[in-house]
């Protein structure tokens, strides 16, 4: 009875007849910022367990000020920023720009473990989608890696992808600031430790900050890319010398 009505619905009036037609990029969206993706994301805490270890987080409000001040202060600046440059590069077909932005990515990186795990995370997700298009641009881009003039950073890659399948930016950034947090709750959650109750409340309250995040991104000037708050560093830093560890960075 259920599926009965549910195909009712879709085939009555009340649903717009364009609707599949305005929305044929979703789905690869979704694929795309999908946190479950096969690319070894679970494994990274991106200095989130110094800080847990340190006792600076430790309980749900102090996981939430942490996932937003990633968002805001680092993240804003550095990986959503490339998304977008990105994105632009890679919708201008400007292969030389998105190769210069790969490297300037890694020099921004300055904690090792932070920028090793956004280069592996980066070639996995190449692995993945570049079997999913023919565009030279994608081919050219793996070339100037193999080649050693790239090193194939996530950011990059992230946003190369959102335009070669025509994902709209504001909406490749929203998804990517979305993944960016619940990797951010789903390590909180096992760490601190937190209920699973308690990470999707902190997930639903970040719903607005997301979609504002995603604008702000849209018209950062470009002499801001690179901006971080050096606490960041210093913490992730500090996660390669911790006596125990569960994640990689």
């Amino acid at each position: 009875m259920v599926t009965a009505a549910l195909l009712c619905l879709v085939r009555s009036s009340a649903w717009p007849q364009n609707h599949s037609m305005k929305n044929r990029h979703l789905g690869t969206l979704l694929h795309l910022c999908d946190p479950t993706l096969p690319i070894g994301s679970f494994a990274h805490s991106n200095g989130l367990e110094t800080y847990v270890q340190s006792g600076r987080v430790c309980d749900a409000t102090s996981v939430c000020d942490f996932v937003r001040n990633m968002l805001s202060n680092n993240i804003k600046y550095n990986d959503a920023a490339f998304v977008r440059l990105s994105f632009e590069a890679a919708s201008s077909f400007d292969l030389a720009t998105v190769i210069l932005l790969d490297q300037e990515c890694t020099a921004l990186k300055c904690p090792k473990e932070i920028r090793q795990a956004s280069i592996k995370l980066g070639l996995r997700i190449l692995k993945i989608f570049s079997k999913q298009t023919k565009h030279c641009l994608a081919r050219d881009y793996q070339q100037a890696i193999w080649k050693n003039a790239a090193e194939g950073h996530y950011s990059i890659a992230f946003g190369l992808f959102a335009s070669l399948f025509n994902i709209p930016v504001n909406e490749a950034l929203l998804a990517f600031y979305y993944n960016a947090a619940v990797g951010m709750i789903t390590n909180s959650v096992k760490l601190v430790p937190l209920g699973q109750l308690d990470g999707q409340q902190i997930l639903f309250q970040l719903h607005p900050l997301f979609r504002q995040l995603a604008k702000e991104t849209l018209m950062l000037e470009r002499e801001l890319v690179g901006l971080c708050n050096i606490g960041f560093d210093i913490h992730c830093m500090q996660h390669e010398i911790l006596y125990s560890r569960l994640y990689m960075s």
